[in-house]
C-alpha cells in the first residue's frame, strides 16, 4: 500500500510542484484606455557572442538611452536573458554574449538596416562594441510586428545572408513557414500544434457545445479551422457561425455594422477570436455601442473587452478567456528592473505598468481582496503588497530567442571539441551556416522549466495556460489563471481547472451555460428535424412502454415483458401479477351475487318440495319445475369457476360447466313448454299425440339436446382446449391471469345451440301463450327466453370490447343475469301464489275459474 502512494506522489510531483509555484493572479495598471504591444512599433537587436568577458554595468551604460522609451520592457527582457548566461558557468564558458546594435523604433528614432551599418567599425552609437569579431555570426532579433520583420529579411537576404541569422520575436506567422524562402529566420513564438485540442478539451469540460467562431481569412486562420473541426469528430460541438475576417480587406470599415449585428444577434454565449482578428473586433465594438452582452471571449491574444462606467460590475461574468503558451514563474527579473531603473517597489507601478502577481499561498485571498475593494483602496492596498512582475508574450519570445542562441553555440562548440574539429571555413558566412544547423533543431529546458523545442525554425507548443482578463476600474486590470492544458499529465486528464480561481475571477464555480437545445431529461429523446445542426433538437416524450434513463438519449429502450415504463418513462417497474379474486372488489361483489340468488334458488326449490301436492305445483309438471330450478342453482355456482387463481382445472370447469349446464336450464324449459303445448292443443283422448304426452315423451327432450351438448365440448377439448393465459396489455402495469378459451369457434358453437334451443322455446311459448288455464306459465315461459335473449345478444359486443378482468366480470354477469331472468319469470309469479295468495292455490278455486273461462267463451261465440 506504502509503496503505491509512494509511486502515485512521485508521479503527480510536477503536478503538485506546478500548484506551488505557478502565479496565478495578476494586474497592472492600465496607464492608457488602450494599450496594445502590436500597435506597428518595431524594436530590433543584433546580438553577438565573444570570447572576452564583459564589464559589470555593462548594460546599464549600452540600454541607458532606451529607459524613457515604450520598448525599454524588450530590451530589459533581453537583458536579463543574457546576462542570466554571462553569468552561467555551465552555458558557454569563456564567451559572453552581446548587443551589437539597436535598429527600429527602439528609441523613439526609425533606423533602417543598410549594409553600410553592419560594415561599419571604427565607430559604434552603442559603447564597449567589440570590432575584431568579423569571423563570429550575428544575430538579429526583430520584432514585434512581423511586417517590419519582413522588411530586415529583405535587406539581410539581399546584402549579408547568411552572415546574420534573423530571429523573430512577434507573434506566430505562417508567412515565415517556407523553408525555402526564409531559411535563416526562425520564429520564437511558438506555433499553437495543440491549441485546437485545448480549446475542445476545455469546451467539453465545461459542456458547451454551441461556439461562434470569429477567424482570420488567410492560411493560418484556415489550418485552425480545420485542425478544430478535426479535433471536435465525434464530440458534440457545434458552430453558431464561422466569420472569417480578411486582415487586408480595404472594405472591413463598411463591413462593420454587419459583423457586429452577426455577433450581438447569435445564440452562442462562447465566441472563439482567433489571433489577428481581435484587432478588429476590439474595433467594431468601440465604434459601436455594445450593449451589456454577457459572452464568454476564447481569445488567443490578451484582450480586454472594451468597457464603460455604466457596465463594469462584478457581480456578471465579463472579460475574456484568453489561450496563452504555458510559461513557468520568473523569479529575479524584478529585482533586476529595480536595479537598472534605481527605484522603490512601489515606483515600479510607474515605470512598469507590465503584469505584477502575488505568490501562490495567497494569491486565492488577495485577489478576492483585490476585487472587493474600490478603485482608490484597491490602490493604496497594492502599494503595501509584496509581488513579483511577469514577462509579455513578446519578452518569453526574446527570453527564450537569446537562450536558444546560447544553446545552439554551446552545442556546436562541444561538438567542435568532442571531434576536434579544425575551423576550416573563413568568415562569418561558414560560422552562420554551422550556427543554423545546430538552431534548427535545438531543444532544452530554459530556467523558467519550460521546454523549448525548435524544429525546422518553428517552437512547438504542447502547454497552454488559460487566463481570465477583466477590469476592475478604467485603470486597474487584473487577470486570473483559470487552469492548464498539457498533454503529459496523468489519467488521460489533458485539462486541469483551477476551481478556487474560478471563484475568483467569475464569482462563481459554474460557467455561463451555451447550448444550441436544452439537455432532454430521461423519459425523454432526442429528435432532428432537417436542416438542424447534430447539437440542435427537439426534446420527444418516449413511446408507451418506452424509457430512457439517460440525458441526451437518442432511442427509447423498451422495457422487459414482465416489466413496465413508470409515469415520467424514465425507469421499468416490475409488473404485479393479478386476476379476477374474491379481494377485488369486483370479485367479491360478484361472488356474492351468485351465492345470493344460488341461496334464493334453494328456497324457491325448498318451497316448491314443500308444497309438492299443491295444484300449482303439480299443474306445471312439477319434476320439470325441480329439475330447472336445480339447473338454474348450478348455472349460479358455475359463476365461482371465473373468480379466484385460474389453473388448467377451472380453466375447463369454466366452459364446460356453463355450456352443459345452461343446455340442461334451456333444454328444460324447452321440455315445459312443449308440455303445455301438447297438454292444450291435443285435447281428442284418442289422438296419437296424447299417447305422447301420456307418455312422458316431452321428457326425452333435456338428455338428447345435452347429450349433443357434451358431444360439442368433448370435441372442443379434444381439438383446443382452454388453457391458462397472460394479459400484459389491459391493465397498465400489471400482468392478468385469464383463461383462454382456446378454440374461439367451438365457444361461439356452444354459444350458438344455445340460442338455437332458447329460440326453439321462445317460439313454441309464444304460441301458447294465450292458452286458457289457471297456471298456464307460457307467458312466463315466454319471458325468461326474451330475457335470456336481450342478455346474451347485449354480452356480445360488450364481451368484444374488454380486456382482462372486465372481459371476466361480463361474462360471470351476464351468466348471472340470464340465470336470474329465467328464476325471476317463471318461478317468483308461483312463489308469490305459494306464499301470499295460498288461497289460489286449490282445486275449488280452480274449477270455479274454469267455468268463467266456459261462460266467456260461450258468449264470445
Amino acid at each position: 500500500m506504502f509503496t503505491l502512494m509512494g509511486v502515485f506522489f512521485f508521479l503527480n510531483i510536477p503536478l503538485f510542484m506546478a500548484n506551488f509555484i505557478d502565479p496565478r493572479c495578476f494586474w497592472r495598471i492600465n496607464l492608457n484606455e488602450i494599450q496594445d504591444e502590436y500597435l506597428g512599433l518595431t524594436c530590433a537587436f543584433i546580438l553577438a557572442a565573444v570570447q572576452k568577458p564583459i564589464e559589470k554595468d555593462y548594460f546599464n551604460k549600452t540600454l541607458n538611452f532606451l529607459k524613457t522609451t515604450k520598448n525599454h520592457k524588450y530590451a530589459l527582457a533581453l537583458a536579463f536573458a543574457m546576462d542570466e548566461i554571462n553569468r552561467n558557468p555551465d552555458l558557454l564558458p569563456n564567451m559572453s554574449l552581446i548587443i551589437r546594435y539597436t535598429l527600429g523604433r527602439c528609441d523613439g528614432k526609425t533606423v533602417i538596416p543598410t549594409p553600410y551599418l553592419f560594415h561599419k567599425k571604427k565607430q559604434s552609437p552603442i559603447p564597449n562594441y567589440f570590432c575584431n569579431e568579423e569571423t563570429m555570426c550575428s544575430f538579429l532579433l526583430t520584432g514585434p510586428n512581423w511586417g517590419v520583420s519582413i522588411s530586415f529579411w529583405k535587406y539581410l537576404d539581399s546584402f549579408l545572408s547568411p552572415r546574420i541569422l534573423q530571429l523573430t520575436y512577434g507573434p506566430f506567422s505562417s508567412i515565415f513557414s517556407d523553408d525555402e524562402q526564409y531559411p535563416y529566420l526562425y520564429q520564437m513564438a511558438p506555433k499553437d500544434t495543440s491549441l485546437a485540442l485545448a480549446m475542445v478539451s476545455f469546451i467539453l469540460y465545461f459542456n458547451w457545445n454551441w461556439i461562434g467562431l470569429v477567424i482570420p481569412d488567410d492560411d493560418q486562420g484556415n489550418q485552425f479551422l480545420l485542425e478544430l473541426k478535426k479535433q471536435r469528430e465525434n464530440k458534440e460541438i457545434c458552430f453558431a457561425f464561422v466569420k472569417m475576417i480578411s486582415v487586408d480587406d480595404i472594405s472591413f470599415e463598411h463591413k462593420t455594422e454587419m459583423y457586429y449585428k452577426q455577433i450581438v444577434m447569435s445564440s452562442s454565449n462562447v465566441i472563439i477570436i482567433y489571433e489577428e482578428t481581435i484587432d478588429f473586433i476590439d474595433l467594431i465594438f468601440r465604434m459601436w455601442e455594445p450593449p451589456v452582452l454577457q459572452r464568454i471571449w476564447i481569445t488567443t491574444k490578451q484582450w480586454n473587452f472594451p468597457t464603460s462606467k455604466r457596465d463594469i460590475t462584478h457581480g456578471t461574468f465579463y472579460g475574456s478567456l484568453t489561450f496563452l503558451p504555458h510559461h513557468g514563474g520568473i523569479s529575479g527579473f524584478k529585482d533586476f528592473v529595480q536595479t537598472w531603473f534605481h527605484l522603490k517597489s512601489k515606483d515600479l507601478y510607474l515605470v512598469m505598468p507590465e503584469w505584477k502577481y502575488f505568490k501562490y499561498e495567497s494569491s486565492a485571498s488577495k485577489c478576492k481582496i483585490l476585487k472587493n475593494n474600490s478603485s482608490d483602496a484597491s490602490f493604496d492596498w497594492l502599494m503595501e503588497q509584496k509581488f513579483d512582475m511577469a514577462f509579455s508574450e513578446s519578452s518569453h519570445n526574446i527570453y527564450n530567442a537569446v537562450h536558444a542562441i546560447a544553446h545552439a553555440l554551446h552545442e556546436m562548440n562541444l561538438q567542435q571539441v568532442d571531434n576536434q574539429a579544425i575551423d576550416n571555413g573563413k568568415g562569418a558566412s561558414s560560422h552562420c551556416l554551422k550556427v543554423n544547423s545546430f538552431l534548427r533543431k535545438i531543444h532544452f529546458t530554459n530556467p523558467l522549466g519550460d521546454k523549448v523545442i525548435m524544429k525546422q525554425r518553428v517552437i512547438m507548443q504542447e502547454e497552454y495556460d488559460i487566463f481570465h482578463f477583466g477590469n476592475l476600474s478604467q485603470h486597474l486590470g487584473i487577470k486570473v489563471k483559470l487552469g492548464k492544458f498539457s498533454p503529459y499529465f496523468s489519467h488521460g486528464r489533458n485539462f486541469h481547472l483551477y476551481v478556487d480561481m474560478l471563484e475568483v475571477a467569475t464569482g462563481s464555480r459554474k460557467m455561463p451555460s451555451s447550448v444550441c437545445s436544452a439537455e432532454c431529461s430521461p423519459g425523454f429523446r432526442r429528435l432532428w428535424k432537417d436542416g438542424m445542426a447534430a447539437c440542435c433538437f427537439v426534446c420527444s416524450p418516449c413511446p408507451e412502454n418506452e424509457i430512457s434513463n439517460e440525458t441526451n438519449m437518442d432511442k427509447c429502450v423498451n422495457c422487459p415483458e414482465y416489466q413496465y415504463a413508470n409515469t415520467e418513462q424514465n425507469k421499468c417497474i416490475q409488473k404485479g401479477v393479478t386476476f379476477l379474486s374474491y379481494e377485488d372488489p369486483l370479485g367479491m361483489a360478484l361472488a356474492l351475487m351468485a351465492f345470493c340468488f344460488s341461496a334464493f334458488t334453494a328456497v324457491v326449490l325448498c318451497v316448491f318440495v314443500k308444497h309438492h301436492d299443491t295444484p300449482i305445483v303439480k299443474a306445471n309438471n312439477r319434476i320439470l319445475s325441480y329439475l330447472l330450478l336445480i339447473s338454474l342453482m348450478s348455472c349460479f355456482l358455475c359463476s365461482f369457476f371465473y373468480i379466484g387463481h385460474p389453473n388448467r382445472a377451472t380453466c375447463v370447469l369454466q366452459q364446460i360447466t356453463f355450456g352443459i349446464v345452461f343446455t340442461v336450464a334451456v333444454s328444460t324449459v324447452l321440455a315445459k313448454t312443449v308440455t303445455v303445448v301438447l297438454a292444450f292443443k291435443v285435447t281428442d283422448p284418442g289422438r296419437r299425440l296424447r299417447n305422447f304426452l301420456v307418455s312422458g315423451t316431452p321428457n326425452y327432450i333435456i338428455p338428447i339436446c345435452s347429450l349433443f351438448q357434451c358431444v360439442l365440448c368433448a370435441i372442443w377439448l379434444e381439438v383446443s382446449p382452454p388453457f391458462v393465459d397472460i394479459d400484459e396489455h389491459s391493465q397498465h402495469g400489471h400482468i392478468i391471469i385469464v383463461c383462454n378459451k382456446g378454440s374461439v369457434t367451438a365457444f361461439y358453437c356452444v354459444l350458438g345451440y344455445l340460442a338455437c334451443l332458447a329460440l326453439g322455446s321462445f317460439t313454441l311459448a309464444f304460441l301458447a301463450k294465450n292458452l286458457p288455464d289457471a297456471f298456464n306459465e307460457a307467458k312466463f315461459l315466454t319471458f325468461s327466453m326474451l330475457v335470456f335473449f336481450s342478455v346474451w345478444v347485449t354480452f356480445l359486443p360488450v364481451y368484444h370490447s374488454t380486456k382482462g378482468k372486465v372481459m371476466v366480470a361480463v361474462e360471470i354477469f351476464s351468466i348471472l343475469a340470464s340465470s336470474a331472468g329465467m328464476l325471476g319469470c317463471i318461478f317468483a309469479p308461483k312463489i308469490y301464489i305459494i306464499l301470499m295468495r295460498p288461497e289460489r292455490n286449490s282445486t275449488q278455486k280452480i274449477k270455479v275459474r274454469n267455468s268463467t273461462q266456459k261462460i266467456k267463451e260461450k258468449s264470445y261465440f
